[in-house]
């Protein structure tokens, strides 16, 4: 009811303003300095993707420094968007394959090494591909360096609340960077944490010194955003905007998300104790500190071949498993694939 008399005329460039606004505070905070001092510009975009790639333009037109560092291994996607706007990549240390987890010195080692000024992109919280996040105190330290060195930090936000179904919890990466007063560029989705894929729901923000500076660099993102694909979309926009303005929708989203997320921890120890009781070789203790929605299962190329030709399992070759993906009745059956493939047994 709520969308049949929504209008379908064009929005304006920037996009939906009420999106805007509800989508920032989301990331922000609503009590969020920045916001108050007007220091922030946000546009509506076409979802993560969309908004990644409108920051990149407009970071290779306006701003001084055109190497950007990813992490190694990150989303397949990150490079293009960044190739595409005509800037050079690097890559910081990232995951540790002998522990499945956080190379946290390889990372601040060679973001200490970064000329200044470069930009770095980070995720904000569930890490696609490897499900390896910084602690909040690692990511202190992070911030630290990023400040004392120059960089400009850009957050990939395309999975806030997915890691512990908190939408404040997941954000707080993103909020240390932000009330230092320092400047920063956020691409935030609403695919995962709402499930709107198919609309292409997303923002960018861009956290300015002064508002003068944000008015100025919303101006530009106008300019960026019209040649590019003229305005969003206003279906999706709409959908979001009705549910983060309701307190009684909001509250039920958040319940559902919540909900949500503790299936996917309970399958993660499912998982490790399906492999556990059935003897497979290694340390399997990684899934459960993985957290969001993948686990780097540590299976090589070979193995996620012998586990699609003999199982009829299809995942990525690096090993990456979307624990969404999985349900408690399919659990044992890729358990027995990973225990044939690590041990060469069938069960």
């Amino acid at each position: 009811m709520i969308f049949r008399s929504a209008t379908k005329e064009y929005l304006p460039i920037t996009g939906m303003a009420e999106f805007n606004k509800l989508s920032a505070q989301l990331v922000f905070g609503a009590d969020s300095p920045a916001m108050k001092e007007n220091r922030v510009t946000t546009v509506q975009c076409l979802a993560g993707c969309g908004s990644l790639r409108t920051g990149a333009d407009f970071l290779a037109k306006h701003y001084h420094q055109h190497t950007v560092y990813l992490s190694q291994p990150t989303y397949g996607n990150h490079p293009n968007f960044f190739l595409a706007a005509g800037l050079t990549l690097k890559t910081y240390r990232y995951y540790d394959p002998l522990t499945r987890g956080l190379d946290f010195q390889g990372m601040l080692d060679d973001l200490g090494s970064a000329p200044s000024g470069a930009i770095v992109l980070f995720q904000a919280c569930s890490h696609n591909p490897t499900g390896v996040d910084p602690t909040l105190h690692q990511w202190e330290q992070i911030r630290q360096l990023v400040r004392s060195k120059g960089l400009l930090p850009f957050f990939d936000n395309a999975y806030q609340g997915i890691v512990s179904g908190s939408l404040d919890m997941d954000a707080q990466s993103v909020r240390m960077f932000v009330t230092d007063g320092g400047e920063c560029l956020v691409a935030h989705s609403y695919s995962k944490m709402m499930g709107l894929y198919g609309e292409r729901v997303g923002a960018l923000s861009i956290v300015c010194k002064t508002a003068d500076v944000a008015e100025r660099v919303e101006s530009q993102l106008k300019l960026v955003i019209r040649p590019m694909y003229s305005n969003p979309p206003i279906h999706g926009a709409a959908i979001v905007t009705a549910i983060l303005k309701d307190r009684e929708m909001f509250d039920e989203w958040t319940v559902e998300l919540k909900a949500m997320i503790d299936r996917i921890i309970h399958l993660r120890k499912q998982l490790y104790n399906a492999l556990r009781d059935r003897g497979t070789p290694g340390d399997w203790s990684h899934i459960m500190k993985q957290v969001g929605m993948y686990t780097f299962s540590g299976l090589n190329a070979e193995q996620v071949a012998f586990m699609t030709k003999e199982y009829h399992i299809y995942m990525s070759s690096d090993g990456r498993i979307n624990m969404a993906g999985l349900s408690a009745k399919t659990v044992p059956y890729l358990a027995d694939a990973i225990h044939s493939a690590v041990t060469g047994i069938n069960l």
